[in-house]
C-alpha cells in the first residue's frame, strides 16, 4: 500500500497557505449556499456558491490525498466521505432540499475539525488511533492536537 500511503508524506510547497486559502474559499461557498438554500433563493443566486463550495472541497480532498492518504482511514476523512453521501442522498431521496441534512453536515464539519487528535485520527477500519507513526509500527506515537508543535 506504499503507493497509497507512502512511508513519508509527499511534499507540497506552500501546503499551509494552500489549506488556509482553500478552507476560506470553502467557507464562503458553503455560507453563501446555505443562505440561498435555506431561504429558497433562485438557482442564479446559489449556483456560483455551489461551484465555489464543491470546487474548493474537491481541491481540499485532493490535497489531503496527495500529501497523506492515510486520511482516508481516519475518522476525519471518513466523515468527509459520509457528508458527501448524506448530501447526495438528500438530492436523490427528496424532491426539495432538506435543511436538516445541510445542518447535520455543517455540525459534523464543526465537531470533527475541532475534535482532539484522538478523535480525528481514530480509524474504524483498524479500531484504534491511526497515525503515520502507528502505520509504520512505531511504539507510543505522539498524537498531535491543534496548537501542538
Amino acid at each position: 500500500m506504499s503507493w497509497l500511503i507512502p512511508l513519508k508524506k509527499r511534499p507540497l510547497p506552500g501546503k499551509r497557505w494552500i489549506s488556509i486559502i482553500l478552507r476560506s474559499l470553502h467557507l464562503v461557498g458553503i455560507a453563501g449556499l446555505a443562505g440561498a438554500y435555506l431561504f429558497s433563493q433562485p438557482e442564479s443566486v446559489w449556483f456560483p456558491y455551489l461551484i465555489l463550495g464543491v470546487g474548493s472541497g474537491v481541491l481540499l480532498m485532493a490535497k489531503e490525498l496527495w500529501v497523506d492518504s492515510i486520511w482516508l482511514y481516519q475518522l476525519r476523512g471518513q466523515l468527509v466521505l459520509f457528508k458527501l453521501v448524506l448530501l447526495a442522498a438528500g438530492l436523490y431521496w427528496f424532491e426539495h432540499p432538506q435543511a436538516w441534512i445541510y445542518i447535520v453536515v455543517i455540525l459534523i464539519s464543526g465537531v470533527i475539525s475541532h475534535a482532539p487528535g484522538k478523535v480525528r485520527y481514530y480509524s474504524f477500519f483498524y479500531g484504534k488511533i491511526l497515525t503515520r507513526e502507528v502505520w509504520k509500527g512505531e511504539q507510543n506515537p505522539k498524537i498531535r492536537d491543534c496548537g501542538d508543535n
